[in-house]
């Protein structure tokens, strides 16, 4: 059974990059414009790691987090927050995730790390790696 991963960002271009990475890797993959959706998605099931970027409409990352976190259900779903590196985020003061990536440095190498470190060896490394 392929992993799931929820992607959480409002930019299209970010998250369709996400999106595709993981899927090269074999995940199943489900995407959200902000918090809210996420939640709404979580609804559905669960999945196996979210990543998700700070800065969003109606929701933000910090919010999620928050959220997820209160929730037996979802508290240890782990948590990779996408960040830009102008955005102030300060990834000493958000100790609930798991991992913090920075888009404006190659998303694909830090996701790798980001993947790796937390499922190990659960994910396919790259493309054409047998599923």
């Amino acid at each position: 059974m392929p992993l799931v991963a929820l992607v959480v960002d409002d930019s299209m271009l970010i998250r369709h990059t996400v999106c595709r990475f993981l899927e090269e890797r074999g995940f199943t993959v489900q995407s959200a414009t902000n918090g809210l959706e996420a939640l709404e998605n979580l609804k559905r099931g669960r999945p196996d790691i979210i990543i998700t970027d700070m800065q969003m409409p109606k929701m933000s990352g910090t919010e999620l987090i928050s959220a997820l976190k209160k929730e037996a259900a979802t508290a240890n779903i782990p948590v990779v927050i996408l960040a830009g590196k102008q955005s102030g985020f300060d990834e000493n003061k958000e100790k609930r995730a798991d991992f913090a990536i920075f888009k404006d440095i190659d998303i694909e190498v830090q996701l790798a790390k980001a993947l790796d470190t937390i499922l190990g060896s659960r994910v396919v490394k790259g493309k054409g790696a047998g599923k």
